[in-house]
């Protein structure tokens, strides 16, 4: 590889270097690897303590063995069946296989994909610098997160955390180790999250083809393992953010979203998403709610959505929310310039007077308004570290009457 990729641990707080992900992290704060690779271990004993014990699973020791290609990635809403496994094992083209978990989660507006793995295994599908980044594998395994720069820059607190939700039990794991992703994955736990972030360990398969177009399996694998799976060619992913071709799904973890939403199954055609037709049908409604008049969302938004804008109305304040600059609920849309799924997808989700509180403003909602919303189980994203303050999201569900 021409230009050699730095992989950098976080041991503390954040380091918040604007570097790309493939230039050395600044130096302070951070412990870096040599941009000509890391020295591996020759024990199975971590190489870092083990950060949480109680989210810790076996050190995975040196790298033994090949690298594989991450060619394709299978993702179904419930756990993998083995006589299916061993059918896609056996088929034509398909080099090697890898389970692993995953789901999405909700933070500050961007749906991000999690995968609970083994990290032994798992960092067989990484390219080598990466794969031999000892030390980040047994950071892993002892219950830390790998992210990349970018999100841990976006989402992480100054103690170098993420809370994965926002519900109340949500569980906030450090950022042990900062390396570059496979497609469509943005951060990696092990498998002992699973439970805690509310995910399965085995609802999804890595595939290698080795030397064979991805592509060319495409087909068989499809037929073989029916309209209820995602097949996203990675090659392509790698490229686009998704595959455009494949049936994609996300299944948010969380007693709110997870419980709310289930399983979102949608296609993307002219950068657009269009969500099952069956899942529109069950979950959104239009109704009219006080102030804002008619609105199309989710529709167990709307007991707390009328309870809020009612208090408002009740607390004499129903002329700082401005009706005309109402921008919507149900929005099946990306955030803008990524294929990160927004909250408006779902219908969970509004945006109220939108001209004069622009992202990374502090903007001019008014703070009564706000604490109403708070009250009635939204979330702000006047509150958020990269600040959207028109956004207000569901983040609580609360009995209303």
């Amino acid at each position: 590889m021409a230009t050699a990729v730095a992989l950098s641990l976080l041991l503390g707080a954040c380091s918040g270097s604007d570097a790309p992900e493939d230039e050395p992290p600044a130096s302070g704060g951070t412990s870096d690897v040599p941009t000509d690779g890391p020295s591996p271990t020759t024990s199975d004993t971590p190489v870092v303590p083990v950060a949480d014990p109680a989210h810790a699973v076996d050190p995975p020791g040196e790298r033994e063995g090949r690298l594989w290609s991450a060619d394709v990635l299978v993702q179904w809403d419930k756990p993998l069946d083995d006589a299916l496994v061993k059918k896609i094992d056996k088929l034509k083209g398909v080099a090697h296989t890898e389970r692993i978990g995953l789901g999405q989660v909700s933070l500050e507006n961007r749906v991000l994909t999690v995968a609970a793995v083994d990290p032994g295994a798992y960092r067989h599908f990484a390219r080598s610098d990466v794969a031999d980044f000892q030390e980040g594998w047994d950071r892993v395994a002892g219950g830390e997160m790998s992210t990349t720069k970018a999100v841990s820059k976006r989402l992480a607190d100054k103690g170098g955390s993420i809370t994965l939700g926002t519900d109340d039990d949500a569980p906030t794991l450090h950022v042990g180790a900062l390396t570059p992703q496979l497609p469509t994955v943005d951060m990696v736990v092990n498998t002992a999250w699973a439970g805690d972030i509310g995910m399965a360990t085995d609802n999804g398969l890595l595939i290698s083809t080795d030397d064979r177009t991805p592509a060319s399996i495409r087909k068989p694998l499809e037929r073989l393992v029916g309209k209820g799976a995602s097949v996203q060619m990675l090659d392509v992913a790698s490229r686009l953010g998704l595959d455009p071709d494949a049936r994609l799904t996300a299944i948010p973890t969380g007693s709110t979203l997870g419980t709310l939403v289930g399983t979102y199954s949608y296609r993307v055609a002219g950068g657009q998403v269009q969500p099952d037709p069956a899942w529109v049908a069950a979950n959104i409604r239009t109704e009219a709610v006080p102030i804002l008049g008619s609105v199309t969302c989710h529709k167990d938004l709307f007991p707390q959505l009328r309870a809020a804008l009612l208090e408002v109305q009740q607390q004499g304040l129903a002329d700082k929310i401005h009706v005309g600059e109402y921008a919507g609920c149900y929005y099946p849309r990306f955030i803008a310039n990524t294929t990160s799924l927004s909250n408006h997808a779902f219908g969970l989700a509004l945006d109220l007077n939108v001209p004069g509180n622009q992202r990374g403003t502090v903007g001019e909602m008014d703070r009564s308004v706000v604490a109403i919303f708070k009250h009635w189980g939204f979330a702000w994203g006047g509150d958020w570290r990269w600040t959207d303050p028109m956004h207000f999201e569901l983040a609580e569900v609360k009995r209303v009457g």
